[in-house]
């Protein structure tokens, strides 16, 4: 079999020879032979094909151990890992965006005034404009369960829905938001109410833990939303949503973490499958008991707000059973949240009513014209 050297293996693959030998010493691609007296590596023509996958999965920012990883699958099985580690990173990057705009957002905001100048940035006869959340919350045991697991709040400054699961997922889901209720009444800087919020889950999580114990059986999704006076802060882990209606569109801005989520992101099913997929409940976070392993993190993130939006924060027991363009006409049609919330149970109860359904509808306001 001829051999190619790998100054030549390294010309042909677009890799340097550095490069080659960083990756034969970390078992991504090991030269075909070696001299035993020289030590010099040669490869052989077949390689080339995975030189380049390397290459290009390099290119794609893929850390070396996932590079390892894909090029011992098949090519089917490569591609979904592909798929998949694109879609985390897209939505790691969505989260960082939104920081970034933010950032850039508030630090324009608190330029100094020069007062000899007004008009200039950080005068706040610039924007005088002021919103102020209206909001409604409703929960419904629905038609089949025998009890309520959910817990639905909107206040002042803090919206959310959770719902439990297990023996406990009542209590679990009502300690998740009770620990939530104090950012009502504290003052919240746009700058640190990440801070504040990411605080705030460590008790949300803790107090599950204490109400479930040792188990990891009893524990509850929550989906929250905290309004600073300019913008809304939202925390989400399982599979309650959160939505958005914005100029007549309905916009989902959270992502399930459930088993047939993660399949949709990877291709393995399409969106027909996933809505009679046997464990579409299943799922891959949620708050939950003791166990050995760290608590998951939840997705934690700002949103830019304007007047006129509408927002939904709702358990599955709406998104399973109501379609999407269903929720985004009775969202639009609703004079109020109230008359929302109510419509969507509703909507939920005629559909079966097969779980718990839980909603909190919010609209954003000018302060003025109320």
């Amino acid at each position: 079999m001829e051999m190619l050297t790998i100054g030549a293996f390294a010309k042909a693959s677009r890799l340097s020879p550095k490069a080659l030998r960083l990756y034969d010493e970390l078992e991504l691609l090991r030269p075909a032979r070696v001299d035993p007296e020289t030590g010099y590596r040669y490869y052989a023509p077949e390689q080339l094909e995975q030189a380049r996958l390397v290459a290009w999965l390099r290119r794609l920012g893929m850390p070396l151990a996932g590079i390892r990883e894909v090029c011992a699958l098949e090519p089917p099985a490569a591609a979904r890992e592909i798929r998949a580690f694109w879609a985390r990173t897209e939505s790691e990057t969505a989260t960082r965006r939104d920081l970034a705009a933010f950032l850039v957002d508030h630090l324009s905001r608190t330029v100094p005034r020069d007062p000899s100048k007004p008009g200039t940035p950080g005068d706040p006869s610039e924007d005088t404009t002021m919103l102020e959340l209206r909001y409604s919350a409703l929960s419904d045991t629905g038609l089949v369960r025998p009890a309520n697991q959910d817990t639905a709040y909107a206040g002042t400054r803090v919206l959310a829905v959770a719902d439990g699961f297990g023996s406990g997922g009542a209590p679990a889901s009502s300690a998740a938001v009770e620990a939530l209720k104090f950012l009502d009444d504290e003052p919240l800087p746009a700058g640190s109410v990440l801070n504040l919020l990411e605080d705030a889950v460590q008790g949300a999580t803790q107090a599950v833990q204490e109400v479930a114990g040792p188990t990891n059986e009893i524990g509850t999704t929550l989906t929250a939303m905290v309004w600073t006076g300019s913008q809304l802060a939202l925390v989400h882990i399982g599979d309650s949503r959160a939505y958005l209606l914005r100029g007549g569109g309905l916009f989902r801005i959270t992502h399930d973490h459930t088993m047939v989520q993660s399949m949709l992101d990877e291709g393995r099913l399409t969106p027909e499958e996933a809505t009679a997929h046997p464990q579409r409940a299943l799922l891959l976070k949620a708050l939950t008991g003791g166990g050995s392993a760290p608590a998951p993190a939840p997705d934690v993130r700002l949103h830019d707000a304007l007047a006129g939006d509408r927002y939904l924060l709702c358990s599955d027991g709406l998104s399973a059973v109501v379609p999407e363009a269903t929720i985004r006409d009775t969202l639009a049609a609703a004079s109020t949240p109230t008359e929302a919330a109510q419509a969507l149970v509703g909507a939920a109860n005629d559909s079966g009513g097969p779980d718990n359904v839980s909603c909190v509808v919010a609209d954003l306001v000018n302060a003025e014209s109320q």
